[in-house]
C-alpha cells in the first residue's frame, strides 16, 4: 500500500450491548422508521491491532488494525469518541502485500501518515480479536438501510500478555437512511435499548472490543 492509497472516512454513530451465550435476538419491530430487517449475512472477521511500545495510540483514544473479512476489510484507523461517534478512515488490502497469512502486521506508509501527529514506526502486536458476525440490515419502506444490527461472537487475544478471552456482543450503527438529527438519533437508540434490553441484554461494560481483550 502506498502513501497515496485512497482512503475513506466516515463517522460511526453506534450503541454496543452485552449478551449472553444464549440471549434470544431482539425484536425490531418497534424501532422508528425500520419495518423490515434483511437476511442474516455471516461473517468471519480477523482483525490485528498495532501500537507503539509506549502506547501512544491509546493515550491518543486512536485504534489501528488490519482486518480481513466482511465488507470494510482492510487498514483502519479510529480516532477518538467525540460528540455522537468516532470518526474512521479505511483504506483497502488491494495493494497490501506486507502481511503473509499469519504473520505479523506491518503498517503500510499511509496509515503512518495519518496518525504521525501522535505516534511513529515502530509499531508492535496489541491484540488480535477474531469474530463470528451475523449481520442484519434494519430497512425502511423504501429498502434502504436505516441502521445495522451485528450479533458478535469474539474471541481475542492481548499479544503483550497473552491473555485470551471470549464474549459475544451486539452493535447497532446507524445507515445511510438513518434519522440526521439529534433529537431522531436519540429517539432511535432509545428504542434500540428498549429492544435490547427487552430480549435480555445489557450496556456494553467496554466502550470497544479492544479496550475488552485488552482488561479495560
Amino acid at each position: 500500500m502506498s502513501a497515496d492509497s485512497h482512503a475513506a472516512s466516515s463517522v460511526e454513530i453506534e450503541s454496543k450491548y452485552d449478551v449472553d451465550d444464549t440471549t434470544p435476538l431482539p425484536d425490531w419491530s418497534a424501532l422508528p422508521g425500520v419495518v423490515s430487517v434483511g437476511a442474516a449475512e455471516p461473517r468471519d472477521l480477523d482483525a490485528r491491532y498495532v501500537d507503539t511500545p509506549a502506547a501512544d495510540l491509546a493515550r491518543a483514544g486512536i485504534a489501528v488494525r488490519r482486518r480481513t473479512g466482511g465488507p470494510d476489510a482492510g487498514w483502519h484507523v479510529k480516532g477518538p469518541l467525540d460528540g455522537a461517534g468516532r470518526t474512521e478512515t479505511h483504506w483497502p488490502l488491494d495493494d497490501d502485500t506486507s502481511t503473509a497469512p499469519g504473520a505479523d502486521p506491518v503498517v503500510p506508509p499511509a496509515v503512518q501518515d495519518a496518525v504521525a501527529a501522535h505516534a511513529a514506526p515502530p509499531f508492535i502486536p496489541l491484540a488480535r480479536l477474531r469474530n463470528d458476525r451475523t449481520a442484519y440490515a434494519l430497512l425502511d419502506a423504501d429498502g434502504e438501510q436505516v441502521a445495522e444490527f451485528v450479533d458478535d461472537h469474539v474471541r481475542a487475544r492481548d499479544e503483550r500478555r497473552g491473555a485470551e478471552s471470549a464474549w459475544r456482543e451486539w452493535e447497532v450503527e446507524l445507515g445511510p437512511a438513518g434519522p440526521a438529527d439529534e433529537q431522531g438519533r436519540a429517539a432511535f437508540f432509545a428504542a434500540v435499548d428498549a429492544a435490547v434490553f427487552a430480549a435480555g441484554g445489557r450496556p456494553a461494560a467496554s466502550g470497544s472490543k479492544l479496550a475488552r481483550a485488552l482488561g479495560h
